[in-house]
């Protein structure tokens, strides 16, 4: 009798223990399906910690994680930029499809065994994806960022009183392309350091303009007290932009067409170009010498031998006009030698010597005008630099690189201290050529430079002339051009700022 008690004790005991397994197993599976569920511990999607949390709460802590502004701190400044702004739109679906696939990728009863087990969940991260709109970034910056706070250079202006220009303030600008970067690394970035010290460039200040430097000689003109004359021409040879007037007593002349001055000296810079258009790159040492002589030493006789064994003994003159016509100069002409008595071998009338508005009464023998010789000169500084330009074009394989580069050499070599070279500083590389008209008295009327001048602010064609109908006195003139040189030379070459 106690036996079967005892049995039956055991058996229901048994069946106890048997029940309650069944219902630990139940009590564990459905606690593993919760799990299963949802994410496990150590996961991370787009750096956020995600064990635990089903797909829509992790869809939400997301938008809010990623929706916070991102500060932009441009100087003293600092700005919100929520993404949304800039279209920045987080890929729920591929995030949490890639999460689901860690949390699922091992078989159900093979996960719910190392869950009972107690093996660890060893975690993953899914990277971020997302995209946003460099345009709108761009747009933004441009529109919103730049406006308000780049802080603009001013430019150097005409000093008053002065033939110089005042220094110029540098700016700040937002450097746009670095801001881009580095805001995309930042809007992409799981660590949400989510500012970013804008990238500045130095805005350097511009250069004032040319309507600037115009006004600040015509100022000069003015208060110098000269009552004659001016005609000026200037050919930036980096941009081949010209200024050109025409200005007498305070009053401005049309220059289309230019005016008409005796060419003087300056002629010989078309000679020239004439004589080496007819030998070859090495002339003999006879030609050499006279066109040194010619150029460095303004020789007259030099210049007709030149004309007359080179070009032709009659019509010398007449064969550098045809030269000039050739390159479009239809204002620069030679009508006749340079020796006194000779006589006039054509009259020739142009644009510039037929104007009724204004004249300068120029000599018949040789004419041009300051944008024409001015033009010449660009001419030959394209020829020398880039083996290019109007000279190669018109004249072929007569004219070459190596020449131009020679004929620039003999315009450095004119020693002349006054007029154009006066108003640069010493050491300044200028080819030019100069010269004066003067009557059977000695009295001047007609003072002229023209000449290529280069610098480190940038180089730079000049052409200036001076006339009077009584008389040019020699320092107070020459200083006059001097003084426009010095103008120009110094818009090339502005003070720096601070």
């Amino acid at each position: 009798m106690h036996k079967s008690r005892s049995f039956h004790l055991f058996r229901w005991f048994s069946v106890l223990a048997i029940f309650a397994g069944v219902g630990l197993l139940i009590f564990q599976l459905i606690t593993y399906s919760r799990l299963r569920a949802t994410y496990p511990p150590g996961m991370t999607i787009a750096g956020l910690e995600v064990g635990g949390l089903d797909r829509q709460t992790v869809a939400q802590r997301l938008l809010e994680y990623y929706s916070v502004p991102i500060e932009l701190q441009y100087g003293e400044n600092l700005i919100q930029l929520p993404p949304s702004t800039i279209g920045f739109n987080l890929d729920f679906e591929s995030m949490l499809a890639a999460a689901d696939v860690m949390r699922t990728q091992k078989p159900y009863w093979s996960g719910f065994w190392d869950y009972l087990w107690g093996a660890p969940f060893t975690g993953s991260d899914v990277p971020l994806q997302a995209t946003f709109s460099e345009a709108r970034l761009r747009t933004y910056l441009r529109d919103e960022i730049s406006p308000r706070y780049d802080k603009p250079a001013l430019s150097a202006l005409p000093a008053a009183g002065a033939t110089s220009f005042e220094a110029g303030q540098a700016g700040t600008a937002l450097d746009e392309d670095g801001a881009v970067r580095l805001i995309d690394t930042t809007i992409r970035s799981t660590s949400r350091i989510n500012k970013v010290n804008l990238p500045l460039k130095r805005a350097l200040p511009p250069r004032p303009t040319r309507q600037n430097v115009e006004l600040l000689i015509k100022r000069y003109l003015e208060t110098s007290g000269f009552d004659g004359l001016t005609g000026f021409y200037m050919l930036d040879l980096q941009t081949l932009e010209e200024t050109n007037f025409i200005f007498y007593q305070g009053k401005d002349f049309p220059t289309h067409p230019d005016l008409a001055f005796t060419a003087a000296s300056v002629i010989k810079i078309p000679i020239m170009i004439a004589i080496f258009r007819r030998v070859g790159d090495t002339p003999n040492e006879e030609v050499t010498n006279l066109m040194k002589k010619m150029i460095i030493e303004s020789g007259n006789a030099p210049a007709d031998w030149l004309m007359q064994q080179i070009i032709n003994k009659d019509r010398g003159p007449l064969e550098v006009s045809n030269d000039m016509t050739t390159l479009g100069l239809t204002d620069t002409f030679m009508a006749g030698y340079f020796a006194p008595g000779s006589p006039l071998l054509k009259k020739i009338e142009t644009p510039g010597n037929t104007r009724t508005d204004v004249t300068t009464k120029p000599d018949p023998y040789n004419q041009t005008t300051p944008s024409e010789i001015g033009t010449l000169m660009g001419d030959l500084y394209q020829c020398a630099e880039v083996s290019g330009g109007a000279l190669i074009a018109a004249y072929g394989g007569h004219i070459t690189q190596k020449k131009c580069q020679t004929m620039i050499d003999y315009l450095t070599q004119n020693a002349m201290p006054s007029l154009i070279k006066a108003g640069t500083p010493d050491g300044t590389k200028i080819a030019h050529k100069h010269g004066w008209v003067s009557d059977n008295y000695g009295v001047i009327n007609v003072i002229q430079d023209a000449g290529i001048v280069y610098t480190p602010g940038g180089n730079y064609v000049l052409a200036i002339f001076l006339h009077h109908p009584q008389q040019l006195v020699w320092d107070p003139s020459s200083k006059i051009i001097s003084e426009l040189s010095r103008i120009v030379y110094n818009y090339y070459n502005l003070p720096q700022s601070q």
